[in-house]
């Protein structure tokens, strides 16, 4: 099912569970985003929509207020799922999806509906129960990957650029839990080379996350605390490196204030040397002062000054 249909879906839903009477088509029409304004395409588009609802169980009613038009809602009372009894291991996978869908992009679709209704003139009902919240959203490509072998309990693989480091290294990980902390996500796990808990920010993952063992054979130990975990290496502060840049002569003074030495050369460039704590945090303070400054050294921030400008490019071209 594709991303478009899925949020028109979970949005016809919302309206559907929100409203205290029955809608008319039109009435979900102008309330539902992604419906089109042509009336036969809306009404071919939302025959199918209510099929696949029905088919996915949801209890659709079909009603009119005082003989009026029909229209269509959702008993919230049908809708909602029985008293159900869980074991501790299935409550902690529940709490962790909960974590996601709260984190997830279809949330914001959904309480945008929900102010759409209001704005038409159509009493909802309290929202709060629905558990509707705009959270944090992630683009990060290794993100599905991971979440699938949480969910599947298999080792993975993939190669880890290091703060630091040159190059990628090949990890072999057996992932507990993915969490974001401040706009960052981590897969928190157990890294069978090293044999330890470690941490890794998914930023720094390169090329394709894959799996490295089968299905279930990864365990989580008793009492551990994935998000303890990720939060406290997170913000553990980073060891002091030093930076070799070039800096364009005459400019750049709040770098050259900044730096632990400057060597005046005479020429265009002047060559200076600075102290940071991680490449990614640091690379927009330099990033800042566009070609008057040039990265020698460390590769790492180099990279990630090239990747702050390319980004402030792309953005400005949109």
């Amino acid at each position: 099912m594709s991303r478009r249909k899925t949020e028109r879906l979970l949005n016809l839903v919302v309206c559907l569970l929100a409203t205290r009477r029955y809608l008319t088509a039109e009435q979900i029409r102008r309330a539902v985003p992604g419906y089109p304004d042509s009336g036969d395409a809306f009404k071919r588009m939302f025959e199918r929509d209510k099929e696949e609802l029905r088919e996915l169980g949801v209890p659709l009613e079909v009603g009119s207020e005082d003989g009026g038009e029909a229209g269509y809602r959702i008993p919230p009372q049908d809708y909602e799922l029985p008293e159900i009894h869980l074991t501790p291991d299935e409550t902690a996978v529940l709490g962790l999806a909960a974590r996601v869908w709260q984190q997830a992009s279809l949330a914001e679709a959904a309480s945008g509906a929900l102010l759409k209704l209001r704005a038409a003139g159509i009493d909802t009902s309290e929202t709060d129960s629905l558990g509707i919240e705009p959270r944090v959203d992630t683009d990060e490509p290794a993100f599905p990957a991971l979440w699938e072998a949480v969910k599947g309990a298999y080792p993975v693989a993939f190669d880890y650029q290091g703060i630091g480091r040159t190059a990628a290294a090949r990890r072999h990980v057996e992932p507990w839990g993915v969490v974001s902390r401040r706009g960052r996500w981590y897969v928190v796990g157990f890294d069978t080379d090293r044999q330890g808990t470690r941490v890794f920010r998914l930023s720094r993952i390169t090329g394709e996350v894959v799996p490295d063992g089968p299905a279930g054979s990864v365990t989580v130990p008793d009492g551990v605390d994935i998000r303890k975990i990720a939060f406290e290496r997170s913000e553990a502060p980073a060891e002091p490196r030093t930076a070799t840049v070039r800096l364009r002569a005459g400019a750049a003074q709040g770098l050259r204030r900044w730096a632990a030495e400057v060597h005046r050369t005479g020429g265009e460039w002047d060559e200076a040397t600075l102290t940071f704590g991680e490449a990614e945090r640091f690379a927009p303070h330099l990033a800042r002062f566009g070609a008057d400054v040039v990265v020698l050294d460390p590769p790492d921030l180099r990279d990630a000054v090239i990747q702050q400008l390319k980004s402030v490019l792309a953005g400005h071209e949109r």
